[in-house]
């Protein structure tokens, strides 16, 4: 299975629901905690192409968006083969 990396923030229920749904799928999940990390906030921003809402989420190299994102790839059965690295 593919790491999975996930920004998130202190208090986002958003983050908890995101991990909630990467766990029970069994994915090797680095939550980087960037509350009061602006160098961290900045990487995230950086590196998912401007957007500044947690979470987060990249699994391998592919940014995947964030919470919502997450939870439609998975009603439309994208996250599993994603995860495998099939897609």
């Amino acid at each position: 299975m593919k790491p999975v990396t996930i920004y998130t923030r202190a208090f986002c229920p958003y983050c908890w629901r995101a991990l909630d749904l990467l766990r029970h799928k069994g994915a090797e999940v680095t939550e980087i905690d960037v509350t009061g990390d602006a160098k961290g906030r900045e990487e995230m921003i950086e590196r998912s192409g401007g957007r500044r809402t947690y979470p987060q989420i990249f699994v391998g190299e592919t940014h995947v968006g964030g919470c919502d994102d997450l939870c439609a790839l998975d009603a439309r059965g994208g996250l599993e083969p994603l995860l495998r690295g099939a897609a």
